[in-house]
């Protein structure tokens, strides 16, 4: 992913107004080399626990995606399986996030949700830097095509926020 400002951040976002998107808050600064090892942006909001952010490199710059984090998340001891890079984690680090839809479905309250890594590493945990506690199932697939296969997987989430409905 390429490196973004501040402004190209707050100005990616697609399901929020232009006021919440300037108001909401920032990921920490990211090393020059960590940008080389993302393939989206993501990050929660610690001041609002509920609250996360997804910003994803597209055709015409980037997108952003505010996320609501569902309060039944992290209940029990089972393990789930994120749909964007597909590490299995224990239900405490999943969490169930739910995008408006862009435009006048997300105003007439349409959303779509889905379970990811809680911390949304994923492209760390695709390729095989950072590791999950749970042990995972066994994979034949090269790191290259376990990113290309997220990266599908977060197409695939984008256009369907994207979508009206």
């Amino acid at each position: 992913m390429q490196p973004l400002t501040a402004q190209e951040i707050r100005g990616s976002f697609v399901n929020c107004t232009k006021g919440e998107a300037t108001r909401l808050p920032l990921p920490k600064a990211i090393a020059p080399s960590r940008w080389e090892q993302l393939d989206f942006l993501g990050w929660r909001d610690a001041g609002a626990p509920d609250s996360a952010y997804l910003v994803v490199p597209g055709d015409s710059g980037p997108v952003g995606l505010v996320l609501r984090i569902s309060n039944g998340a992290g209940r029990g001891g089972r393990k789930n399986m994120c749909a964007f890079c597909l590490t299995t984690h224990s239900s405490t680090d999943m969490a169930l996030m739910v995008a408006p839809r862009a435009g006048a479905a997300g105003r007439a309250g349409n959303t779509v949700g889905t379970y990811l890594c809680a911390d949304l590493a994923c492209s760390l945990y695709a390729r095989g830097i950072k590791r999950p506690d749970r042990a995972q199932p066994h994979e034949t697939l090269t790191p290259e095509q376990r990113v290309e296969r997220l990266c599908a997987n977060v197409d695939t989430f984008v256009r369907r926020v994207l979508t009206p409905r």
